[in-house]
């Protein structure tokens, strides 16, 4: 299969499905990585045209860790709008040019303007995609594809209604996640915060829901014709 999953920052996918996604890959299956926003924003020291370089790259590294290919829209923080066409199209080329057989995105109650802006993004351009007569950059139409939403940051306001058992790569999706040094070095050193602790218990948390070790929780997208009697997470 060909997994999509798009995020707004370099390091929401490791948050939330990286195990996930190591597990697609174990299984065969071609995933990509699609960071919408560059993360200019994301430190208070570091000015924003070095902190897009620097998370770019730091995105890179961590999906060659897991043989996942990363991607950007390169669309600044703060600025994405979900009914902005221009941001809506690089979305639908993203996807077009991925032709998933499902994707994985952002919560539509998620806690940042951002992800929550995302989330719409990738539902309408879910759609626009499909539509073999919506030109943009790249022709050739996507199918129309299902949609799973990934957990919120520490799992507020989120049901889930599927599990990924992320046991045997937990391991692997901390590595990934400590590529993003920028963020979580900071976050230990100035703001007492050790962001890899906080994931690895949300994954804990979310096996003891399912009876895993680790586990990434799903929402499925329930909208008409977007479910499917398959499973598709692994």
């Amino acid at each position: 299969m060909n997994v999509l999953a798009i995020g707004c920052h370099p390091d929401d996918i490791e948050i939330n499905c990286a195990g996930t996604l190591a597990k697609c890959v174990k299984r065969g299956d071609n995933v990509t990585v699609c960071h919408v926003c560059n993360g200019n924003m994301g430190h208070v020291v570091i000015q924003p045209d070095e902190l897009r370089e620097i998370r770019i790259n730091e995105a890179k590294k961590a999906g060659s860790l897991a043989g996942i290919k990363v991607v950007t829209c390169d669309i600044g923080d703060l600025v994405v709008y979900h009914q902005n066409r221009e941001h809506r199209d690089k979305v639908v080329d993203i996807i077009r040019e991925a032709q998933p057989d499902f994707i994985i995105t952002h919560a539509p109650n998620d806690y940042m303007p951002d992800h929550v802006a995302v989330s719409n993004l990738v539902f309408d351009a879910a759609f626009a995609a499909s539509c073999p007569h919506y030109e943009t950059g790249v022709s050739m139409p996507s199918m129309v594809t299902p949609i799973f939403y990934m957990d919120n940051l520490g799992g507020n306001e989120f049901l889930p209604t599927e599990y990924v058992d992320i046991t045997d790569e937990i391991d692997l999706k901390l590595e990934m996640l400590e590529c993003h040094e920028s963020q979580l070095k900071w976050m230990r050193e100035h703001d007492n915060i050790d962001f890899a602790d906080m994931v690895k218990t949300i994954s804990k948390y979310r096996g003891y829901q399912c009876g895993a070790q680790y586990a990434e929780a799903f929402a499925q997208c329930m909208v008409y014709p977007k479910p499917t009697t398959r499973r598709m997470l692994p």
